[in-house]
């Protein structure tokens, strides 16, 4: 997959660690990690349980703070942010796609989807509401926005968690595990839809144990125990492969 951003550094992380505090002492989670990624890639993270995979995304996501170092993305220093403008530029540039989909049980999916919108005032509520259309037509369920995500499938509720997550239009998208209760099927459709985000410059992490699905990743990251052991593009593993 060829990128237009390929070798300019969108996320960048410098000596970036996160300890954390536990009743044994501190737990170091990620141990002076410094990575550069470019924009508009699909990057999967890959590693064992509490190889700091989750840790890793949720810093750059703003989710979490690290302890030590610096991290920025798009040239915003991320880690400098005090609460309040941390929580706005969340709302803003980062869409967060959960492994259990996490919609609101009692909205319908187009009400999920306008629930951002309307939570950042990012829009109109017309131009919402036809944002919320065009983005349910884009990940193919215009046809489920009236119901409520109980009466989803497995796949269609991933895709309507999808379009939740793009409602303000971020340039970073994360996804925790998005393929992990899906049929294999289903879950090579919603990568497809993940990869196609990236050919419009959106950014898009996914932390997976899927390793068969590598090859469908523009990049992929290798934790363990808190540090990246490797770090492969889709070009270089097919010359690895080949050689």
């Amino acid at each position: 997959m060829s990128k237009t951003h390929a070798h300019t550094p969108w996320i960048e992380l410098s000596a970036v660690s996160k300890i954390y505090s536990t009743a044994a002492g501190g737990f170091t989670a990620l141990d002076a990690i410094s990575l550069a990624l470019p924009q508009g890639e699909l990057t999967a993270v890959v590693g064992k349980s509490g190889s700091g995979k989750s840790t890793l995304v949720n810093l750059i996501a703003g989710l979490d703070r690290p302890t030590r170092g610096q991290l920025s993305v798009g040239g915003v220093a991320v880690h400098a942010l005090d609460e309040n403008r941390l929580a706005a530029w969340r709302g803003r540039n980062v869409g967060v796609v959960f492994q259990f989909f996490q919609l609101l049980p009692t909205l319908t999916v187009a009400e999920n989807v306008l629930l951002p919108m309307d939570l950042c005032d990012t829009f109109a509520p017309a131009a919402a509401h036809a944002r919320m259309t065009l983005l349910l037509e884009r990940v193919g369920i215009a046809d489920q926005a009236h119901k409520l995500p109980a009466a989803l499938s497995g796949g269609q509720q991933q895709r309507a968690a999808i379009a939740r997550a793009l409602a303000n239009d971020p340039p970073l998208l994360v996804a925790d595990e998005p393929t992990g209760n899906l049929d294999s099927h289903t879950a090579e459709s919603v990568l497809e839809l993940l990869a196609e985000l990236t050919h419009a410059g959106k950014t898009v992490l996914v932390i997976t144990h899927e390793r068969d699905l590598a090859g469908k990743f523009d990049r992929t990251i290798t934790l363990a125990d808190g540090h990246v052991v490797a770090q492969t593009t889709t070009d270089e593993a097919r010359r690895s492969a080949r050689s």
